[in-house]
């Protein structure tokens, strides 16, 4: 956080005024900081991992015969496995298709490598709120808690990691502020 002191007497008094730049949120290389910075990696990975094992089918969540590089859709188990949920309906049209398909494992792709490096993490947690928001409501209702999941917090997660501009520590966030096209853009932080 930046602090600014100032000695502008305020009813005979001196004061110090604190205020916090909207790229300062977390003050680099404390203990907040890297972890802030350690949970923004970790949940890269996450994402990250998802693309790498529906990608290749690697056999952990994804079998190789059902990878995208064999033709497999990475939508159609999630998505057919909720037609019977609220909204099972409309997503169960979606499983599958080419398009949706694709903005899924883009999504995937570009949230993870977004949070681990630490650059653009207002569009990725803008992105991957909405990503998890719709795998939420894909699962409605819930059969473990009346209304959160791991998609919510994760999507808390995201929000936090932006807002508190986790990527300056242990990632290249702060260098990214600093670019031209950033300083012109600043969504793109």
């Amino acid at each position: 956080m930046a602090i600014i002191e100032g000695s502008a007497p305020v009813t005979g008094r001196h004061t110090t005024a604190a205020t916090t730049t909207p790229a300062a949120a977390l003050t680099p290389r404390t203990p907040a900081a890297y972890a802030f910075g350690v949970a923004r990696i970790a949940l890269g990975w996450v994402f990250l991992w998802a693309f790498v094992d529906k990608m290749f089918g690697l056999g952990f969540a994804t079998p190789a015969a059902k990878a995208v590089v064999n033709g497999g859709s990475p939508t159609t188990g999630f998505l057919k496995g909720t037609g019977e949920n609220a909204l099972g309906g409309f997503f169960g049209t979606l499983a599958g298709q080419a398009w949706v398909d694709w903005l899924f494992m883009t999504g995937l792709l570009g949230i993870g490598l977004a949070l681990i490096a630490g650059a653009g993490l207002r569009i990725a947690a803008a992105s991957g709120t909405a990503m998890m928001l719709l795998m939420w409501a894909a699962e409605l209702p819930l059969t473990t808690n009346p209304f959160m999941d791991d998609h919510i917090v994760y999507a808390i997660v995201m929000i936090a990691l932006a807002l508190a501009s986790a990527g300056d520590t242990l990632g290249l966030g702060a260098w990214w502020g600093k670019t031209a096209l950033v300083k012109r853009l600043p969504i793109l932080k």
